[in-house]
């Protein structure tokens, strides 16, 4: 079970890490202005195991791997929306973060609701109810599984 952290649609890569930040040399000196221009205290308040939830075309904008990489390293157990910008889904996945596609999610829950993922059925427990989403092909879950295309890879060899 994790807490929902609520976005609308087309948040951009600059709106989850603004490129000032990009300076920073390290994911960790970056997380803490994850969503800054949105919500001041995200990463103050998001925990390991919490989900971004959000509308439609989360991730938009630039291809910049810090956006999934800072939700990563915050503890974002996945983002789940119900799309996504291509280059953010790649990326996030390239770097283990797991993205789901729930058309339905994002207009039943609020802000601080409790959900439960179950990647592997493809649901979503919330509200007393069980909500269907994408369920990802077994390769592509092994890759998250590993922690990321790389880590996969390395293994691999």
């Amino acid at each position: 079970m994790g807490k929902v952290f609520r976005f609308g649609k087309d948040v951009d890569t600059d709106q989850i890490i603004a490129s000032q930040y990009l300076l920073y040399p390290t994911i960790d000196e970056m997380k803490a202005h994850t969503f800054e221009s949105l919500d001041k205290g995200f990463s103050s308040r998001v925990n390991e195991g919490d989900f971004v939830v959000a509308a439609e075309n989360f991730g938009c904008g630039s291809s910049r791997e810090q956006a999934p990489a800072v939700l990563k390293a915050l503890g974002v157990k996945a983002v789940i929306a119900k799309s996504f910008a291509r280059i953010f889904f790649r990326n996030a996945i390239n770097i283990g973060l797991p993205v789901i596609v729930c058309g339905e999610l994002y207009d039943i829950v609020s802000d601080g609701d409790e959900i439960e993922l179950d990647m592997d059925e493809g649901c979503i427990k919330t509200c007393g109810r069980d909500i269907a989403c994408t369920k990802l092909p077994p390769k592509m879950q092994e890759i998250l599984n590993q922690g990321g295309l790389i880590a996969s890879l390395n293994r691999e060899v």
